[in-house]
């Protein structure tokens, strides 16, 4: 999601306008560290696997966004996922778009789906978790972009004009918001989204690389006369995205009945706005806010002072702590990443995303300029280095604590074994220097060697108190860049 200049003044002035951001002057000071679910937010409980065990999932979106019809995710190839996993990361989120799969009503392209199942062969070739994500921006094609099929987009002839150099805005042409509602509203086009789902997880339910579905992408509405966009956006998720939800969790659960689903809150979260959403009711479910900031979007500078980091951990908190539901965050990461205060923002956004969320994934690994995460030759750009960290993928017991020090790159896993054996994994991104392994608590030791990056597997006797510590070779407390 990006927002344009234009649009910033209307954001800003409209959620202060609610009291939904929180001033910076009270704003709580950031922690160094970093840290798990378990640790400082013991209200939401995190992502498990089948057996049980804690799960982080560090990753980047793949997408292919330029390309439909035949040629639909050919710019995705098995390189993406070959390299995520050498860089230590263990998840995509997959951008797949209704228009590709649903062209003609009723009418399902096989071709689209055998492109999925590839690029999910991929996944599961080099070991990576796959979020399937229904994307759509600014809708659909309809209005020059990807998502929601042309057959059901329903404008009521109301007008729409592009703006190509500030297309977030296009969410608030009146033809538009129009086609959200009727999305939301319209018996059909309710029972064609839910059919839409239940052909992708009757397909790929149970597959090995299959970790959820994210069941919309950064969902917008109609904005009333005379509201705000704060409360815009609560009404829309209590009032259409919340039963939106439920519809297509009963849907899919007639195909499925174990994947996660991952929920939304819409965009304007990034501002500190507490979500509107009301309960899933079903017991494997996800939510996942993405973590954009409006200024930054349009090409400002992070500015410590404002408190927007802090804003936002507490405002997206609050949710999943009262629903009791695991966080992932699906999107985040600024265009201009080298601009002068950068590097803290890294260090302080992967800070707070790790205290409260079970994973995130950065937009996007691609490989050139822009968002991309990585150049032509596969090399991270400014300051994107600091989302490789070492962590825990899965721990087989509780997590009592789970910090990463950046100014020493050291990584500290405290967790009590499950009664029943079980495996916690350790991953470590590559280095030069190389890494140190040490683990304590009763019969724990460490199984393999990844002294320059890798996987690792951690064993102890079920029921004992085991801390695991990694420490980069010849990384004693230095000084990052501002």
């Amino acid at each position: 999601m990006r927002m344009g200049r234009a649009l910033i003044a209307v954001v800003v002035a409209s959620v202060l306008a609610a009291g939904a951001l929180a001033p910076a002057a009270s704003a709580r000071p950031a922690p160094t560290r970093a840290a798990g679910p378990s640790a400082y937010q013991p209200s939401i409980p995190p992502l498990t696997d089948s057996r049980g065990r804690a799960l982080t999932l560090r990753g980047w979106n793949v997408e292919d966004k330029a390309n439909r019809g035949e040629a639909a995710l050919s710019a995705i190839t098995e390189r993406h996922f070959r390299d995520l996993r050498a860089g230590g990361f263990n998840f995509a989120r997959l951008l797949v778009f209704w228009d590709d799969l649903e062209p003609r009503r009723g009418q399902y392209s096989e071709r689209y789906l055998r492109k999925i199942e590839r690029i999910l062969g991929w996944a599961r070739k080099h070991r990576v978790h796959v979020l399937i994500d229904a994307h759509q921006d600014v809708f659909g094609p309809a209005f020059g972009h990807r998502g929601i099929p042309e057959w059901a987009t329903r404008t009521d002839g109301l007008p729409f004009t592009p703006n190509p150099d500030d297309w977030f805005s296009e969410y608030f042409q009146p033809a538009v918001q129009r086609a959200f509602t009727h999305l939301y509203e319209d018996p059909d086009l309710r029972r064609a989204q839910a059919a839409m789902w239940r052909v992708l997880a009757e397909r790929f339910r149970g597959h090995p690389a299959v970790i959820g579905y994210d069941l919309i992408n950064e969902p917008m509405g109609e904005l009333r006369e005379g509201e705000d966009l704060a409360t815009a956006a609560r009404r829309i998720e209590a009032q259409h995205l919340t039963p939106m939800y439920n519809r297509l969790a009963r849907a899919i659960r007639a195909e499925d009945r174990s994947t996660w689903l991952f929920v939304e809150p819409t965009p304007i979260v990034g501002e500190g706005v507490p979500t509107g959403l009301g309960r899933i009711h079903d017991s494997r479910t996800v939510y996942a806010p993405h973590f954009y900031n409006t200024a930054m979007e349009a090409g400002a500078d992070y500015d410590p002072s404002a408190g927007w980091i802090e804003a936002y951990e507490a405002a997206v908190t609050a949710y999943p702590a009262r629903h009791r539901m695991p966080v992932v965050v699906g999107e985040w990461g600024p265009l201009n990443n080298s601009l002068p205060n950068m590097g803290r923002f890294y260090r302080e956004a992967v800070a707070s995303l790790n205290r409260y969320s079970s994973g995130w994934a950065g937009y996007v690994w691609c490989y050139g300029g822009g968002y991309c995460a990585v150049d032509e030759r596969g090399r991270f750009r400014t300051n994107k280095e600091q989302t490789a960290t070492p962590y825990a993928p899965a721990v087989a017991g509780t997590v009592r604590s789970d910090t990463y020090d950046a100014a020493t790159r050291s990584y500290r896993l405290a967790y009590r074994a499950a009664t029943r054996p079980g495996l916690t994994g350790l991953s470590l991104p590559p280095s030069s220097r190389g890494w140190r392994v040490s683990v304590t608590g009763r019969a724990a030791r460490v199984l393999g060697r990844a002294p320059y990056g890798g996987r690792l597997t951690v064993v102890a006797w079920p029921g004992a108190e085991v801390v695991v510590t990694v420490r980069e070779a010849g990384a004693h407390g230095r000084t990052d860049r501002p």
